[in-house]
């Protein structure tokens, strides 16, 4: 009876997961050996057939591995989702900027940080690159510095430095010891200048470094070949009407 009833449940889940399966032939080859701990049925090969290709003894260690294989399609499907989103942050800034802003973003990283189209593009390459901390670590110290309550200066100060500048920091950003020594010596005492010194060093390690190189990357070259074109566009336009 039991039996019975393990077959007929295992064909309901066999015509509701037929995506599913479809899905698991690039997934499933590292569990391919898995074995049914009770009968020793290889599961990867029957799984690949659905699930009423199992003996119902096997029902239970197919689930399990079926849970198992849902959770890697769910890392898929996130992996995916965040390559569009890096997609869309790469190709957002491109929407409403002018030319002559783009070509101001080139004489100065002071200009392109301090535009929020600029800023927008410079981040996303510098995630590219894997070191976004930087610029996140001087927005962060720009927002710090508008802080208005003296009783919110220690606890915003301290997030800022546990999560850039301590040693344990998970966005540790490049900095000499001896002005890391310094901005830990302000801990005891936060005041709105206590990141200056550190924010000037990443400023000055961004201007000479990475941002040279945004200048020569598709995230600026494409934006500002985009914003020509248009100009040379409407320029036509115009004479064309004359």
């Amino acid at each position: 009876m039991e039996a019975e009833v393990g077959i007929s449940e295992a064909k309901t889940h066999s015509r509701t997961t037929d995506d599913f399966m479809s899905r698991v032939a690039d997934l499933i080859q590292p569990l391919g050996h898995s074995r049914c701990g009770t009968c020793g049925t290889n599961l990867g090969s029957k799984m690949c057939k659905g699930l009423a290709a199992l003996p119902a003894t096997c029902l239970k260690s197919a689930k399990d591995m079926k849970h198992r294989l849902g959770v890697l399609l769910q890392k898929s499907d996130s992996c995916d989702y965040s390559s569009s989103q890096g997609k869309k942050e790469k190709a957002s800034p491109s929407q409403r900027v002018s030319q002559e802003e783009v070509k101001k973003w080139a004489e100065s990283l002071e200009n392109l940080i301090h535009h929020d189209r600029g800023l927008a593009a410079f981040r996303a390459f510098l995630k590219s690159e894997y070191s976004e901390e930087n610029i996140d670590f001087w927005v962060s110290c720009e927002e710090y510095k508008k802080t208005k309550s003296p009783a919110k200066l220690s606890p915003k100060a301290r997030k800022i430095y546990d999560e850039f500048i301590s040693v344990q920091a998970t966005k540790e950003v490049n900095l000499d010891s001896c002005t890391r020594e310094k901005t830990s010596h302000n801990m005891l005492e936060p005041t709105l200048s206590c990141f200056d010194e550190a924010q000037r060093k990443i400023f000055t390690l961004m201007e000479k470094d990475s941002y040279r190189r945004f200048l020569k990357s598709p995230y600026y070259l494409d934006l500002a070949r985009s914003r020509l074109g248009r100009q040379g566009n409407t320029w036509q336009q115009k004479h064309s009407l004359a």
